[in-house]
């Protein structure tokens, strides 16, 4: 019994003199310095200990140097295969800068123009009342002999006045004048806001600059400052959308199944185009023509009024009682009309309407153009996030994601019959 409890204590004591000795050497270990690497992760404490003994053996960490590495932001190359990534950005703001100039002088000479439309409005209203007047008045004076040639001469010249006035008025269109530099101040100021969205994100390309550039100067091929040379027609032969944005690049070959995008979602925007064509682009070029024929009719027919009044009112009091009968009736009535003629047409601003007829039709062919031309990109990650995509062309609809995929889902279902039922457009903003 006495051997036992020796036996027993001697291993004991053996078993706790080596677990002395691990705890020993275990507090007993060097301190290690702090590394001198800068790590943007934290590491676990047996991936430290790993480091420094590779550190003082002579090895390298490679995580260490990854992280280092990746910690660096990245540099953009430009195609003079320099990194140029202040270059880029301080020709993005060149850019941004032009589109906002741009956008203050389009305001500026919009506004010009709208006065323009009511200074030349009242004038010519003003004149041609005047002139009625004094016609109207030289026929009640009949056979006074000088006043009754005064007031002959001064009516005629009125009239005449106001014919000239009213072909130049007609022909600038100045309502339809404003409404075109009103549409291009605001689309300037996209460019711009779209250039501080880029700058915002962060890693500006060259891609960038150069389409910030060929929108803006398409834009100004679209809408001319200038009146004499390159300003648009405002009676064109034939009503197309307007365009103000520069040629969509389009690759054939489509790939499906990242960045976003399925075969849904492509066979949902390919059926979104079709309502876009058939129903909102065609309606608006449709309205586009019914106003231009109108404004046509009125800018014919006020100068046509207003020199047949300036041919009665120089006939009258001729010797003929019956002429001269006939030209008061002619130099008064064909007057008042051209004055309602004239009020119609640019106080109710029918070229204004025509203008912004014709752009609403432009946005939905570009709408049409950047979804198909979207579609045939052919490296699917190039392509914007077929989500965020989605979510653009349903608030540029001014509707919901449920209600813009239902619009797919019935327009696909039976094409036809959905087109001669319905009448919902694409569109519940226009």
């Amino acid at each position: 019994m006495t051997t036992l409890q020796v036996a027993s204590s001697l291993l004991c004591s053996s078993s706790s003199s080596r677990y002395g000795r691990r705890i020993g050497a275990t507090l007993q270990a060097p301190k290690l310095r702090p590394s001198r690497f800068t790590l943007t992760t934290r590491l676990p404490a047996r991936d430290l200990l790993l480091e420094e003994l590779n550190k003082r053996s002579g090895y390298t960490n490679i995580t260490t140097i990854q992280t280092q590495t990746e910690s660096k932001p990245s540099d953009i190359i430009g195609e003079d295969g320099l990194k140029s990534d202040s270059k880029v950005v301080a020709e993005l703001y060149s850019v941004m800068e032009a589109a906002a100039d741009r956008a203050e002088m389009h305001t500026n000479v919009g506004e010009q123009r709208n006065n323009w439309n009511h200074l030349f409005l009242t004038s010519i209203n003003a004149i041609t009342l005047t002139a009625a007047t004094m016609t109207g008045l030289a026929a009640a004076s009949c056979g006074t002999g000088e006043p009754l040639l005064a007031l002959k001469l001064s009516s005629t010249l009125l009239y005449t006045a106001a014919t000239g006035m009213l072909v130049v008025m007609n022909k600038i269109q100045p309502s339809q004048l404003a409404e075109e530099q009103r549409n291009a101040a605001r689309l300037f100021k996209q460019i711009h806001r779209e250039i501080q969205t880029i700058l915002a994100i962060g890693n500006p390309t060259a891609k960038d600059v150069k389409d910030a550039m060929d929108k803006i100067l398409a834009l100004d091929r679209a809408y001319p400052l200038p009146l004499l040379g390159t300003m648009l027609d405002k009676f064109p032969g034939t009503v197309e959308p307007a365009t103000w944005w520069p040629q969509q690049r389009r690759q054939k070959g489509v790939g499906v199944g990242s960045n976003g995008w399925n075969t849904k979602l492509e066979e949902e925007m390919k059926q979104i185009v079709e309502v876009l064509k058939k129903k909102d682009m065609a309606e608006y070029v449709r309205l586009s023509k019914l106003v231009l024929k109108v404004n046509k009719t009125l800018a014919i027919s006020g100068p046509l009024l207003t020199g047949l009044a300036a041919v009665g009112s120089a006939l009258v009091g001729s010797a003929s009682q019956n002429q001269g009968s006939w030209a008061v009736i002619l130099g008064v009535t064909a007057g008042a009309l051209a004055t309602i003629v004239n009020t119609m047409e640019h106080g109710g601003q029918v070229g204004m309407v025509f203008e912004m007829y014709r752009s609403s039709a432009g946005f939905f062919k570009l709408m049409e153009e950047t979804i198909v031309s979207t579609l045939k990109e052919r490296e699917v990650e190039k392509r914007e996030n077929g989500e965020l995509f989605e979510m653009k062309v349903a608030l540029q609809l001014g509707r919901s994601l449920s209600e813009l995929r239902n619009l797919a889902s019935s327009s696909s279902s039976s094409s036809r019959r959905y087109e001669e039922t319905t009448e919902e457009y694409a569109s519940k903003l226009f």
